[in-house]
């Protein structure tokens, strides 16, 4: 009896070691991985803020959002650069809701994306600010290399003014936003789409069949020949 009751004390004895030595090891796995969350020169951690991904963005212009930093006028597209034409041909189709092969006149979307975002400023003709009809009247001298009149009004007085339906690429449009006269202007893409430097965002493309532009809306005028 006595030696069985031996036998239980030296079992509890070894099984209560056991269990400080493990506390022991618990102990010190968890002052390491405390120790190592704090080593980072005394600096609080750091997170990358504000990175997202949109198809048919590029940072593009810009993707769909703010533009980069302009510093020299925009170059002929260089069609041999097949990544960048399809790249810039998937960008335009989705905004605009065209076939993809219909995308074709690089150097106009080229431009459209060269100056997408820049703020609006009434008289500005810069990369810094621009307003609608310096827009126009760069986008129409870079892209067609016709020259035309410097205000919204004046533009309209000057272009052959032609029905909706006979819209085509590089018509202009125009809108009474103010005053009695026409006081914005913007270039037709296609699908009802124009290129203007809207008040409120910009450079951008907008639909004729936006509530507010649709109301706006007062005629087309065609330039080129």
């Amino acid at each position: 009896m006595n030696r069985l009751y031996l036998r239980y004390a030296l079992l509890l004895s070894v099984a209560f070691t056991s269990c400080k030595s493990m506390q022991h090891l618990a102990a010190k796995d968890n002052s390491g991985s405390s120790k190592k969350s704090n080593t980072n020169n005394g600096e609080s951690p750091r997170f990358l803020d504000d990175i997202s991904v949109t198809p048919g963005t590029q940072r593009v212009s810009k993707i769909e959002g703010t533009s980069p930093a302009k510093s020299i006028p925009p170059k002929p597209f260089n069609t041999k650069n097949l990544e960048d034409a399809a790249y810039m041909q998937v960008k335009y189709a989705t905004i605009l809701d065209i076939p993809v092969e219909s995308v074709s006149n690089m150097l106009l979307f080229e431009n459209i994306d060269y100056w997408w975002g820049t703020k609006y400023c009434l008289g500005g003709s810069t990369e810094s600010c621009i307003d609608c009809s310096a827009f126009t009247q760069t986008l129409m001298s870079e892209v067609y290399k016709t020259h035309i009149p410097r205000t919204a009004q004046q533009q309209y007085d000057s272009s052959a003014h032609i029905d909706s339906y006979e819209l085509t690429e590089g018509d202009l449009v125009f809108f009474q936003t103010s005053g009695r006269g026409i006081s914005h202007v913007g270039v037709y893409i296609a699908n009802n789409k124009f290129a203007h430097a809207s008040v409120s965002s910009g450079v951008i493309i907008s639909d004729l069949n936006e509530s507010y532009w649709k109301t706006k809306y007062r005629g087309a005028g065609r330039v080129l020949k």
